[in-house]
């Protein structure tokens, strides 16, 4: 069999499909998945492109305003929460490098403290940017006409 194909057999099969590299044991896959999942993306894509393309064409200003605050609500939204989700990471990261650095040398303890301190006013800096880029998204959109 080539490098490029569809499947592997050596006790495990190896599955590529629109970028997605997943190994399955003792389990073979066929060509209709890949199809099954392509027709979902297309479809997926067809619906954004309607949705956004409902505000581009839109004749009424109200409604192209309306369309324009609910996808203000949706970015803001999901903005926020992607934020908040890798400053919780990242925090989480910092935490766990300061007990493991103080599990190996006790006498550092505080000067690792101040620095995770530091370091997690700075994560937190950059979630509280992205809650400010989402208030002024949800209440002073300068794109609202």
């Amino acid at each position: 069999m080539s490098i490029i194909a569809h499947q592997l057999r050596v006790g495990k099969s190896l599955h590529l499909c629109m970028g997605c590299f997943t190994i399955k044991s003792e389990v073979t896959l066929s060509e209709n998945s890949c199809n099954i999942f392509k027709d979902n993306f297309m479809k997926k894509i067809l619906f954004l492109l309607v949705a956004f393309s409902a505000a581009a064409f839109a004749n009424d200003g109200e409604v192209a305003n309306q369309t324009l605050k609910a996808y203000s609500m949706i970015a803001a939204g999901l903005g926020l929460g992607l934020a908040a989700l890798g400053g919780a990471i990242g925090m989480g990261h910092t935490a766990a490098a300061t007990i493991a650095g103080t599990a190996r040398n006790p006498g550092l303890g505080a000067k690792l403290m101040t620095t995770m301190f530091i370091a997690l006013a700075m994560i937190e800096a950059q979630v509280i940017y992205a809650l400010v880029i989402a208030l002024i998204a949800l209440y002073a959109n300068p794109y609202l006409g």
